[in-house]
């Protein structure tokens, strides 16, 4: 069997896909509501039907949140303490509220776009259907 007797298989948009996802949206309509709540993927989405199910995002999210919360915040922390040496309970308190409030609003857009870059390679099911 040659290339060409092979079926083309559509070409999933991964940028879209990513932008999508970050909004937690659809990664194939970008209208519907990827998550139910806070960070439950539905079944399907509720606008074009899309199978959603098939995502395996399991730890990826919180991996991503961390690494990107710990390397910002650990310079700042660092940048903050040599230039204006303030109270330790002060430079705690505040960073921990910083820490906890990207966290909180990193997490769910990164599982949105773990599971978009998912759907735009065909991974683990996403492209049964196609």
């Amino acid at each position: 069997m040659t290339d060409q007797a092979l079926p083309m298989e559509e070409d999933r948009p991964v940028g879209q896909a990513l932008r999508r996802g970050w909004r937690c949206r659809c990664p194939n309509c970008g209208s519907g509501p990827m998550l139910r709540g806070y960070l439950t993927v539905r079944d399907s989405c509720p606008v074009c039907n899309e199978e959603l199910l098939h995502h395996r995002a399991d730890d990826g999210p919180a991996y991503l949140t961390i690494l990107i919360v710990g390397h910002l915040m650990a310079p700042m922390i660092l940048w903050v303490f040599t230039h204006y040496r303030p109270d330790p309970w002060v430079l705690a308190s505040v960073f921990s509220v910083g820490t906890v409030a990207l966290s909180l609003f990193l997490l769910p857009r990164l599982k949105g776009a773990v599971v978009a870059i998912q759907w735009a390679k065909k991974m683990h099911g996403f492209g049964r259907n196609a």
